[in-house]
């Protein structure tokens, strides 16, 4: 992530007597906008939670650690602590829930809900396959 894109961004924007809320983000693949991209999501954040349904990719097309680490990113960016992502992987239905933390790292909810985990340390998600 370079220096500009390690500061936060507000999800708020005052205009007039008006508030702009950012709530829906579609995120796209691509080189350039407004060329064709090879894969698309939905993003919807309330409050400190975001929620990526809808993340399709091209025939052929993977899921990769970079693109994995963009979203980390761009939650990071928008202030984001928490994010549960859906999407069909071999023709089956996997939603993964998030915790985003401070330095970056992503913890599954299921690390935090195990009895057996006393402490959560520097155990990372692994980018979807």
């Amino acid at each position: 992530m370079s220096e500009s894109e390690s500061k936060s961004m507000s999800k708020h924007v005052q205009i007039g007597d008006w508030i702009f809320e950012v709530k829906l983000v579609r995120a796209l693949k691509v080189d350039e906008y407004g060329q064709p991209y090879s894969a698309i999501a939905n993003c919807n954040i309330n409050g400190d939670t975001m929620y990526i349904d809808g993340l399709l990719t091209k025939e052929e097309k993977n899921f990769t650690r970079n693109d994995f680490q963009s979203f980390k990113d761009f939650c990071h960016l928008m202030g984001v602590k928490q994010c549960s992502y859906h999407r069909y992987q071999s023709g089956e239905s996997k939603t993964k829930d998030l915790m985003v933390t401070p330095n970056g790292e992503t913890i599954t909810t299921e690390d935090i809900a195990d009895p057996k985990v006393s402490a959560i340390t520097k155990e990372t998600v692994a980018a979807p396959n």
